[in-house]
């Protein structure tokens, strides 16, 4: 499946159904959206926790990252627009009914620019968002212990600013999900590791604070990357299954659990699947491997690498320091 955004990208799709669906019975549908450095193959572990609720599962390559076109990622701002064409592809399938939003850091960010839009969503969960870009850059000088004069950091912000604007082709100062969550009243499960330093929980707290619909938080163990505790997929599972309302399928002759991803089913790839993820133990926020190379979508953004769009911006802060703002981009 693959689907055209506004500026011409072709954007790479999967649909994770169950087996067998009656033609009479619309089922929900949940929309993952990954990271920076992922792809949707990180979906994986959304179908595990929805998929035997008769939940289903979209997922999308955003714009520059896994096999869809485009060189740049936005953290949210252009991804905004791609959500947007994967909700609008669902309105128009009769087997979809209520649609939710389950996003990972720029995935999360994404889903409440999107949802501020749209208010129809039943329901979002928000896995480490971040606040606002401008802020979460200028933690990220003292995260990354880059040793700049403190007077120099708003010039290099905003040749920064400039560099972003002429080749990404939004404004850092724009993308700002606090100022849009007292006007968001989607339910909202909020999501965060109490460890994680690349996002700090902060941003988390001051989004759920000022978050105007029916909210609630879990903060577990661990950092940006670490895989998520079975007690946060249990309450994901709960919370989706409370606002989007499947129904009941009929019984099949068997109790075994089936997969089924656009025309293709595979009985045995549900359990590679599950035993991949506990078999995880580093990086389940971004890209990884497994012998189908279900996890292998996005080859040019390291796994040790959290934010391929943030890391190149901390180097820029060094770069221009160190060049007298005399920049040679990569």
């Amino acid at each position: 499946r693959q689907l055209t955004n506004p500026r011409g990208h072709t954007l790479k799709c999967s649909h994770y159904l169950p087996a067998s669906i009656p033609e009479n019975i619309a089922l929900p549908c949940v929309i993952y959206c990954h990271g920076n450095s992922g792809c949707r193959a990180d979906a994986n572990e959304a179908a595990v926790v929805l998929l035997p609720s008769n939940i289903t599962v979209f997922t999308l390559d955003f714009s520059g990252s896994g096999l869809s076109d485009g060189d740049y990622v936005s953290l949210g701002w252009h991804e905004k627009e791609d959500l947007k064409c994967a909700v609008s592809f669902l309105r128009t399938n009769k087997q979809v009914s209520r649609i939710g939003l389950w996003g990972r850091s720029m995935g999360a960010v994404t889903s409440l620019l999107y949802g501020a839009e749209d208010p129809s969503i039943a329901g979002m969960v928000l896995d480490s968002a971040f606040t606002n870009l401008y802020g979460l850059m200028l933690e990220l000088v003292d995260v990354y212990k880059i040793r700049v004069p403190k007077f120099t950091v708003k010039m290099a912000v905003q040749y920064m600013r400039r560099t972003i604007q002429k080749r990404a082709k939004f404004d850092i100062m724009d993308l700002n999900v606090v100022k849009l969550a007292p006007k968001t009243f989607i339910p909202a499960l909020f999501g965060h590791g109490l460890s994680d330093m690349f996002i700090q929980p902060h941003h988390c707290d001051r989004i759920h604070e000022a978050y105007g619909g029916d909210k609630s938080m879990v903060k577990f163990e661990g950092d940006h990357n670490s895989p998520r505790p079975q007690s946060y997929y249990d309450s994901v599972s709960i919370f989706f299954y409370n606002t989007l309302r499947p129904p009941q399928l009929p019984a099949s002759g068997s109790n075994k659990l089936h997969v089924k991803i656009g025309t293709m089913t595979n009985e045995s790839l549900f359990f590679e699947i599950i035993n991949g993820l506990r078999a995880a133990k580093t990086d389940a926020g971004s890209s990884s491997t497994n012998a189908h190379g279900f996890r292998n979508c996005l080859a040019q953004a390291p796994s040790h690498l959290p934010c391929k769009f943030l890391t190149w911006c901390c180097s820029m802060f060094t770069n221009s320091f160190t060049f007298f703002f005399q920049l040679q981009l990569r």
